[in-house]
């Protein structure tokens, strides 16, 4: 599959999940910014796509911004969602992953507002409550929406299963390479480098027995998308 096929299954991916998830009473909102944390984790296509992006509305300097403040103890992630699931799947002992909760926020966060909103990337997307979470300390998630996010991070890897999976920060800074764009848009990418790790396709879905029936609408929508 070519990178704008990928691209466009990307977006309508994006279409699917934001209507899904606005038939939810939810407290997010703007200038919401509690979740926006230098943890965040995404795929090689949705940097390519963030890169772009920033390319086309002349707001590069962001790159420097990411290159300029990647926090020391920003979570890296020891394999990817997909993998995890395959491990657990084979009753195998996934690995411990070190996430420090005070990290501090994401690197392009300004005035509690996201410069690249429009093309966040899924984990931020994903990360909604239906409560204030700084009033409440944490997020109020609906069981049902854990399980959707964990479906379409899965279908994201593996539209980019020969891609990686990293830290927003390291993804970008990989991206940030014409060489490594290059190769990532012509499907020439090899092991993956230090900080990051490979994607690989959907094994099996992390889908409670309690949610089954009621995901079988919404893997239909995600299975039909046309390119």
């Amino acid at each position: 599959m070519d990178l704008n096929a990928k691209l466009n299954i990307l977006e309508r991916m994006v279409d699917i999940y934001d209507h899904l998830v606005g038939e939810f009473d939810l407290a997010c909102e703007k200038y919401c910014s509690h979740c926006c944390t230098a943890n965040l984790t995404m795929t090689t296509l949705e940097g390519y796509r963030i890169h772009a992006h920033l390319e086309e509305t002349g707001n590069m300097r962001h790159l420097e911004t990411i290159s300029r403040q990647p926090h020391p103890d920003r979570f890296t992630p020891r394999v990817s969602i997909n993998r995890m699931a395959d491990i657990c799947a084979r009753d195998g002992d996934p690995p411990e992953e070190h996430l420090n909760p005070d990290v501090g926020p994401c690197p392009v966060l300004a005035g509690h507002a996201c410069p690249l909103y429009a093309v966040r990337p899924f984990g931020c997307r994903c990360m909604v409550s239906a409560r204030n979470c700084g009033k409440t300390g944490f997020a109020d998630m609906d069981p049902f929406i854990l399980t959707v996010n964990d479906v379409f991070l899965q279908h994201l890897e593996h539209i980019d299963a020969q891609g990686y999976t990293g830290n927003f920060a390291d993804i970008m800074q990989f991206m940030a390479c014409d060489e490594n764009r290059q190769n990532y848009a012509a499907g020439r990418l090899g092991a993956a480098p230090d900080g990051l790790v490979a994607n690989q396709p959907v094994f099996v879905l992390m889908i409670p027995p309690e949610h089954r029936k009621r995901i079988q609408p919404i893997l239909m929508q995600i299975r039909s998308i046309q390119v």
